[in-house]
């Protein structure tokens, strides 16, 4: 296997030089500049708002800068369109991996090319032969003949690299590419990166991961406030140090809890719950002031009990109980009413209502809460509940009117947690709750998590992020093959421990 050369031995494929963006006076990139070498993965890091996406925007011809220059194979472009971008050998690969799902993936992987070279007609069986190279050079195990709707999160995300190959990709960035990835499948996708840096290709990988990034890249760019911060070599860096350079302090991510509160009767007793196909005979106690991981590989059933505890996927038989009185779960009004609140794993799609304004979302589940004697909206109850949320949870936002829509990721996170909130409830789920949020907001969510149990609130994480479950939970459910495998507690709780659990 030959080794890509290093960036000292050879000339840069891309080069960003100077780049300046604003939005409405605001300042979105301010004199940037990186260079990226054949054959190398750069990491591109920074919190929500740092710029990352508005970078990502304009190397890939999406967004014009005001001012500085993109530098392809020496030659310099004030401006790309995305046509341009494709033809010079840029692709990006977002999150949602921008698939055709009623198209099968040997279509995915050519279709674009074959739009991008203008052709007049489309043949499925003359383009195969295509998509079959790139698949075997690769070494792949992909069903040309499946639907992409029917692939797993990694197989969409295989097919997308694919189709960046055919397009003669010599720069790919990958945004977010292991968020809804398995350990295993992690270790599938670097194994990959190595083939596909052994092929020359240049790979920007964006991540909020950052013991994942430090393992995958050669060096490392972070941005702040659109400002280029460091560019180092990864060997010289840890996850504590990116951190610092992305937030401009010390991010502790240490375990923060203690002993599992015992005082009190528990705020949720679970006893047999079951649910044909999903998960069997799952029982559990959740005492108040108790932060509870829960977490399992994709598919162990983990999401389902939640959806269950919730109401939205009743269970067929098994007991449920908060503050001791048996309560039934058949709708998520049940659920409310019971004092359960969920943060689904999708909240663009199943938490927020986009368009709406901060103030709007917040309140959304708790109207009937503010309601005067006459069923009428108490205007400044509302007012006081949104301003109060909006502070303590530190919302970056001009104000409360602001669409969610125009928020990072992490603070969309927030605005999710607050409606919840608002509602006061007893016991609080949340399904991946920092999953596309930065190392600062991850700090502060979690903190705002602990700061609830230690209210007297009981709080359940799931999650795969083995970190972020060493750092806030009292205990560690590991769920396997719809059944309750192991219990962590103490020091049972670890980073190699939990990951040890999920994949024996």
């Amino acid at each position: 296997m030959t080794t890509p050369p290093s960036p000292r031995e050879s000339v840069p494929v891309l080069q960003v030089r100077d780049i300046v963006k604003t939005y409405g006076g605001v300042t979105a990139l301010n004199g940037v500049s990186l260079d990226l070498f054949p054959g190398e993965v750069l990491c591109l890091a920074g919190e929500n708002g740092c710029g990352k996406s508005t970078l990502i925007k304009i190397i890939s011809g999406v967004e014009k800068p005001d001012s500085g220059e993109i530098i392809v194979d020496g030659v310099a472009h004030p401006a790309m369109q995305p046509a341009d971008a494709i033809k010079s050998g840029i692709q990006v690969i977002y999150q949602d991996f921008s698939l055709f799902p009623n198209l099968t993936v040997a279509e995915n992987i050519v279709l674009t090319s074959a739009v991008a070279d203008r052709r007049r007609l489309y043949s499925p069986a003359g383009s195969r032969p295509a998509a079959q190279a790139i698949v075997d050079e690769l070494g792949l195990d992909l069903d040309l003949d499946a639907d992409v709707d029917s692939l797993s999160v990694a197989d969409k995300q295989l097919t997308a690299i694919c189709r960046a190959l055919v397009s003669d990709a010599r720069v790919i960035v990958m945004d977010e590419p292991t968020t809804a990835l398995t350990h295993t499948e992690v270790e599938r996708l670097f194994a990959l990166v190595q083939r596909l840096r052994d092929r020359g290709v240049a790979l920007v990988f964006v991540s909020h991961k950052l013991d994942e990034v430090l393992q995958v890249s050669q060096r490392v760019t972070v941005l702040r406030s659109g400002r280029h911060v460091i560019t180092a070599d990864a060997a010289t860096l840890d996850p504590r140090s990116v951190a610092r350079h992305m937030t401009g302090r010390d991010v502790d991510d240490s375990r923060s809890v203690g002993l599992v509160p015992v005082e009190g009767p528990p705020v949720l007793e679970v006893v047999d719950l079951s649910l044909t196909g999903a998960y069997e005979g799952i029982s559990f106690t959740l005492r108040r002031g108790e932060v509870l991981g829960v977490t399992g590989l994709l598919g162990s059933g983990r999401t389902e009990i939640a959806e269950s505890l919730f109401g939205v996927l009743p269970a067929e038989r098994g007991t449920v109980r908060v503050d001791g009185q048996e309560v039934r779960l058949h709708t998520i009004r049940d659920a409310v009413r019971a004092g359960i609140g969920y943060v689904p794993e999708d909240r663009l799609s199943q938490g927020l209502f986009m368009d709406r304004s901060i103030a709007d979302n917040m309140i959304a589940g708790s109207l009937d809460a503010h309601r005067t004697r006459w069923r009428t909206v108490d205007r400044a109850g509302t007012r006081t509940t949104i301003r109060g949320l909006f502070d303590r949870l530190r919302i970056k936002a001009p104000n409360v009117a602001a669409p969610v829509r125009s928020l990072s990721g992490g603070n969309a996170q927030r605005v999710v947690l607050a409606k919840w909130l608002a509602t006061k409830p007893k016991v609080l789920m949340l399904n991946g709750p920092t999953v596309g949020v930065d190392v600062g907001s991850k700090e502060e969510i979690l903190a705002i998590l602990r700061a609830e149990a230690a209210a007297g609130m009981g709080v359940i994480v799931i999650s795969d992020d083995a970190p972020e479950l060493v750092a806030s939970c009292h205990r560690v459910l590991v769920i396997r093959q719809g059944r309750l495998a192991h219990t962590l507690e103490g020091e049972g709780i670890s980073v190699d421990t939990i990951r040890e659990r999920v994949a024996a």
